[in-house]
């Protein structure tokens, strides 16, 4: 490749580098960091934010941008090459930009830094009041990003693009009223049965330290490799990368419910494990990351649940976590646990909730998140919203707050339209699991025998080395053979807990 582009690659390089240092930044706030340090902490991550964004969309990056283009189209660059994508991704990363005011940026970095000391402090104390004026900020911030980047049809679609790139609220909504018509008979039926499984063993008394002890083990188990990692503890489990080498998961520990620590561990690591798998060709680039959230959370849901809540998992590894817990455990069958870890039932919090019930969790966020974006819903009234549509979508209110509307970290920044990427996760991991066991029959064989080597193996090969070089509905097309589709996740779990429940 040309001169041209080497200049652009090394600038591209270098602002990539600024990025890693602020998300290392942001990591440690969130693991490391003592409580007085949050002021200026904010102040310096709001700084180099600021700076990014100016470098990004600066008068000399479009000047690079277009010089190494007319590299690219006198070369006649193949379009899956990676220069190809880089400089497809930059460009359109710097038309969007352009669009946004540093100022803006600022202000949005300095806002997320205050929101979430302030929200963790709220959640403990279950004092949303306290919290409300930095979600009215929250709030007229994304109704001020909105604006400046314009949008079509929906003003949610704007926001939503930048999660899951070329979805439209439209087609989440069909989707999402599609799983929902298809499963409801189903959880209509589970109802009918609801003592018929047992999970009381699930909440005893479970040490911290124990599961502290044991947590690696089960990240070992999904392919995780400590070498290029680090498992750590917050207030909501979140997973970041720093490059292909080092991605950093971290979990919450509940000393009388057991199941948290194993899950939440292991969605986390099916999200380290695609920045893991990402091509070596991509590092210091924006590419070296999933393409998406729906994609990402395809990965992390797909080994919290296909994987880490399947039969065979469990008929190879239950026995070490007997072992751990001998006087919880000893006497639950493999059977047992696996029936109870799969337990249907309504609950308050979204990271605990099952398969089936999970969606509805999202589509109670994705509902209240365009209520408040289209300034229907003000800040305050948030408690009460939540409790109504608690009510109506899973019949169940939470006893308070900190158990409904400040469970979750995602309102603390201006990040509306995330959640709707979990269930599209969870559909996407549907079609890429059947994908998979289409393509490569060996995987079937080694989930029952409780090891993920060829699923692993496939879902580098034909998802994570890619990166950000494709869009998702592309990346889907080229991976399962087409574009999202939310019939196999509604065949699957018509299949497992069909059988769970004894429904067929």
């Amino acid at each position: 490749m040309g001169q041209n582009y080497s200049r652009f690659l090394e600038k591209i390089q270098q602002i990539h580098d600024l990025e890693k240092a602020l998300q290392l930044m942001s990591w440690d706030r969130d693991v490391n960091m003592p409580p007085a340090g949050a002021e200026i902490r904010t102040e310096q991550m709001a700084t180099i934010s600021k700076m990014i964004h100016e470098l990004r969309s600066s008068d000399e990056m479009g000047e690079l941008l277009a010089a190494a283009e007319e590299d690219l189209y006198r070369e006649e660059a193949d379009y899956d090459s990676t220069e190809a994508s880089l400089v497809r991704y930059i460009r359109r990363d710097f038309e969007e930009r352009r669009l946004i005011p540093a100022d803006y940026v600022r202000r949005a970095s300095e806002a997320n830094g205050r929101a979430i000391p302030a929200w963790k402090k709220a959640r403990e104390e279950n004092d949303f009041a306290s919290y409300a004026p930095h979600l009215k900020g929250v709030i007229e911030l994304v109704q001020e990003e909105v604006e400046y980047r314009g949008y079509e049809d929906e003003k949610y679609d704007a926001m939503l693009d930048q999660y899951e790139r070329g979805m439209k609220t439209a087609e989440v909504r069909a989707i999402f009223q599609a799983v929902r018509d298809a499963t409801q008979p189903l959880m209509e039926a589970i109802k009918e049965r609801v003592d018929a499984i047992d999970d009381g063993f699930l909440f005893q008394p479970y040490p911290v330290e124990q599961q502290q002890a044991i947590a690696p083990f089960f990240a070992r188990a999904v392919g995780y490799d400590f070498n290029r990692g680090h498992l750590g503890t917050a207030t909501h489990p979140f997973a970041t990368s720093f490059n292909r080498n080092d991605a950093r998961i971290t979990t919450r520990w509940n000393p009388n419910f057991l199941s948290p620590f194993i899950f939440g561990v292991m969605h986390e690591c099916g999200h380290a494990l695609y920045e893991h798998g990402t091509g070596a060709e991509l590092k210091r680039t924006p590419l070296a990351r999933g393409t998406s959230m729906g994609f990402h959370e395809s990965q992390s849901r797909l080994f919290e649940n296909m994987v880490g809540r399947s039969l065979g998992f469990w008929q190879t590894h239950f026995k070490v976590l007997q072992d751990a817990f001998p006087g919880q455990l000893a006497d639950v069958t493999v059977a047992e646990f696996y029936r109870g870890i799969n337990r249907v039932k309504p609950s308050f919090i979204r990271v605990e909730a099952d398969e089936l019930t999970y969606n509805l969790h999202i589509l109670l966020r994705f509902e209240l998140e365009q209520a408040m974006l289209e300034g229907d819903l003000q800040a305050g009234d948030l408690p009460a919203a939540w409790n109504e549509k608690m009510q109506e979508l899973l019949g169940v209110v939470p006893p308070s707050d900190r158990e409904g509307c400040l469970q979750d970290i995602h309102w603390t920044r201006p990040g509306f339209g995330y959640f709707p990427t979990y269930a599209l996760g969870n559909f996407y991991a549907a079609q890429i699991m059947e994908a998979a066991l289409h393509q490569e029959p060996a995987i079937q064989e080694e989930l029952q025998a409780g090891r993920v080597d060829a699923l692993l193996g496939w879902l580098i090969e034909n998802i994570h080395h890619h990166g950000k070089k494709y869009d998702p509905a592309e990346l889907a097309e080229r991976a399962t053979g087409r574009r999202l589709d939310p019939k196999p996740f509604i065949t699957y779990v018509w299949d497992k807990f069909g059988a769970i429940y004894d429904l067929h």
